[in-house]
């Protein structure tokens, strides 16, 4: 699944933002027992990580000069939350890049 987030903050700006606020990830997924773990690859890609449910969910988020877009690897299991799930990054991906 691809989903991409305009944006006008500037690479540095957005990744500044994302380092800051990666932890908030968990924080998005219901049921609050997620676990995240993050990697910056480079210095514009974050390797993603949840395991949440009994599910492993991998994916990347790159950043680019106009957009973020997230990369997610949903296991077949997970196929039918899709809709939800892109629409919780729409929704929280965009409030990790607002100004604090």
């Amino acid at each position: 699944m691809r989903i991409a987030l305009p944006h006008d903050l500037g690479r540095d700006e957005v990744r500044r933002r994302l380092k800051e606020r990666s932890h908030e990830i968990a924080d998005y997924i219901p049921g609050g027992l997620a676990k995240v773990d993050t990697n910056w690859r480079s210095e514009d890609r974050m390797e993603l990580g949840v395991n949440a449910m009994g599910q492993q969910i991998t994916g990347d988020i790159e950043v680019y000069d106009s957009e973020v877009v997230f990369q997610i690897k949903l296991p077949p299991a997970l196929s039918f939350v899709r809709p939800m799930i892109e629409g919780a990054i729409r929704a929280n991906g965009t409030k990790m890049l607002e100004k604090n």
